[in-house]
């Protein structure tokens, strides 16, 4: 099979991530990179033998990473859509939701594949849950970081937006309450958030997302009818605990005893998420198969991000 054009549009972080993966996977070619700022470009392009331009209209691809700021990623997004490139376009989808409506409209009237880069559904450590997601009561996420200025968005689009789409996902229920507190402590848009959340299935999830923490920490647990499963997203690991039996030793109730089991399930997917993701984008394109996070799921986390900002008052 011949090797599959990439483009990389946006030249920034995200987009310089995507670039050294995707030049390691023997089935791309990184032919153009894309950015406003051509020297940043040109320096980017020269790591992995490809053109650097300014103008979308250059491009000349099979595939392309929207890695552009949010504001542009449907404007970017559409236009290469038009001239039927298929997509993985990084979180957020858009900055509104009537601009992801026309952007998954658009790609599926054009036969494109459109994939939404919510990385962490590629952690090796969530892969494991989708064995697990069955009984779930009740879902908590904590994602906390320490400040950068960089980011043009609150914490919700930036960071709470991983955690809506891997609770959705798991929930399987559709959102009817939304409940949500936010603070600004050093940026014009809000840098703490909290936020409960009820489905229609009986599930309910609680969410936190800092970026004014002390220390980096991505964590998630399921509550389900039989166990307890914490997930560490940066150890990438999962502990499932279940107790067995519990009893009093005692008539006055002082003393007490509880056994379980804790299991450490083994993680098939070892792997850095990013490599996982753009794996299976380029496995989908060639396959001409659904990806694991499609247009849809990244409007149905941006619909639920919007809904947690109403309910804070933003």
């Amino acid at each position: 099979m011949s090797q599959l054009k990439f483009a990389i549009v946006g030249a920034g972080i995200m987009g310089t991530n995507h670039a050294r993966i995707a030049r390691s996977l023997p089935d791309v070619d990184v032919t153009f990179v894309v950015d406003t700022d051509i020297e940043r470009a040109e320096r980017l392009a020269a790591t992995c033998g490809a053109k650097a331009t300014t103008e979308l209209g250059d491009v000349v691809a099979d595939c392309a990473v929207i890695a552009s700021p949010s504001s542009q990623h449907v404007e970017h997004a559409l236009e290469l859509v038009a001239r039927g490139i298929h997509l993985l376009v990084e979180k957020p989808i858009a900055t509104s939701v009537d601009d992801a409506i026309r952007l998954v409209d658009a790609a599926d009237a054009a036969g494109v594949l459109l994939q939404v880069g919510h990385v962490e559904r590629f952690n090796p450590a969530i892969l494991e849950l989708d064995r697990l997601s069955e009984g779930i009561v009740h879902l908590e996420a904590a994602r906390i970081s320490p400040y950068s200025s960089r980011v043009e968005v609150g914490v919700v689009l930036d960071l709470m937006i991983h955690d809506l789409d891997i609770v959705a996902s798991l929930a399987g229920g559709k959102p009817t309450g939304v409940h949500a507190t936010a603070r600004r402590t050093r940026s014009a848009t809000e840098d703490l958030v909290s936020a409960l959340i009820e489905f229609d299935n009986g599930v309910s999830a609680a969410l936190t997302a800092s970026r004014i923490g002390q220390n980096k920490i991505r964590t998630l647990s399921l509550t389900r009818e039989t166990d307890f499963v914490s997930v560490d997203l940066l150890r990438q690991d999962v502990t499932i605990n279940r107790v067995d039996h519990s009893e009093y030793l005692s008539d006055e109730g002082t003393r007490y005893r509880q056994t379980g089991v804790v299991e450490v399930p083994f993680l098939e997917h070892r792997g850095e998420p990013l490599y996982l993701e753009l794996s299976h984008f380029v496995q989908s394109v060639q396959n001409g198969t659904t990806p694991r996070v499609s247009g849809i799921d990244g409007l149905r986390a941006l619909e639920l991000a919007m809904q947690v900002r109403v309910a804070a008052g933003l």
